[in-house]
């Protein structure tokens, strides 16, 4: 019970930050300071979420389906990069440079060129998704594998222990929360990533769908799928955070001693 309130009052400043952006928003609409058609109001914008909610739906599947897909490759390509870049000390000098490097290039530059090459399917945006989500996943396990202390890896090898053997009982383990917080990171990226390719070409998703409506001006349901968005990855960012309790249970009895 503690726990819960303790959790109320730790989220207490973002709900009432959240409630007054609401509220200022209502009243930007009320009193016409911002026309309708430039910023519909949150009735509006409700209105079309309910109304559009089978459509949205449906979109929203594809754009999640690319999303996952993408995600899943990232991370077992980071894994294997990560990996690879701690084991050998010269890939991770010539590698890790040029990740750096394209991580400088707009993502939204990429897009049409994946679109020319691949077409209007599904390929496109899982790739695009795949180079969103790999980057910061790979960082963060780099920077888990290198933080591991020098002493207890040479105390292990000292007792005869290989490096498989060092990886799995020292390495993983202490990389795990790294892993955890760039996989917080790709998840949003995920879901921006699949509705942006899909802005270029596409016959379905959440990105085709805000196409459309911007064509027809219909502002409310840009709006509505903006808010779709904002919930998905924050659904995607709670579950992850399960996961990581699900696969860390040490940290609770951590905190509990503490």
């Amino acid at each position: 019970m503690k726990r819960k309130f303790q959790s109320i009052i730790n989220n207490l400043p973002a709900i009432v930050a959240f409630v007054i952006i609401l509220i200022v928003w209502h009243l930007l609409c009320v009193t016409n300071t911002v026309p309708t058609y430039m910023l519909p109001s949150p009735s509006d914008v409700i209105k079309a979420l309910i109304e559009d909610a089978d459509l949205i739906a449906n979109h929203a599947i594809v754009s999640l389906k690319e999303a996952f897909y993408g995600l899943f490759i990232g991370i077992v390509l980071a894994f294997l990069m990560a990996t690879l870049m701690d084991y050998c000390d010269l890939l991770y000098r010539a590698i890790y440079p040029v990740m750096v490097i394209t991580q400088t290039i707009p993502t939204i530059a990429i897009a049409p060129l994946l679109v020319l090459w691949m077409g209007f399917g599904m390929e496109p945006k899982i790739t695009l998704v795949v180079l969103t989500t790999f980057f910061p996943i790979t960082v963060g396990l780099l920077d888990g594998y290198r933080s591991v202390d020098k002493d207890q890896i040479n105390l292990l090898r000292a007792m005869g222990a290989k490096r498989n053997k060092i990886f799995s009982q020292v390495k993983f383990p202490v990389a795990l929360p790294y892993f955890f917080a760039g996989l917080k990171i790709s998840v949003s990226y995920a879901v921006v990533g699949a509705v942006i390719s899909e802005w270029l070409g596409g016959f379905e998703g959440l990105g085709v769908y805000m196409t459309r409506v911007k064509k027809a001006y219909a502002f409310d349901r840009m709006f509505a799928v903006i808010i779709v968005i904002v919930v998905i990855s924050l659904l995607l960012i709670r579950l992850v955070n399960i996961i990581r309790k699900l696969s860390m249970p040490w940290e609770r009895f951590t905190k509990i001693n503490e």
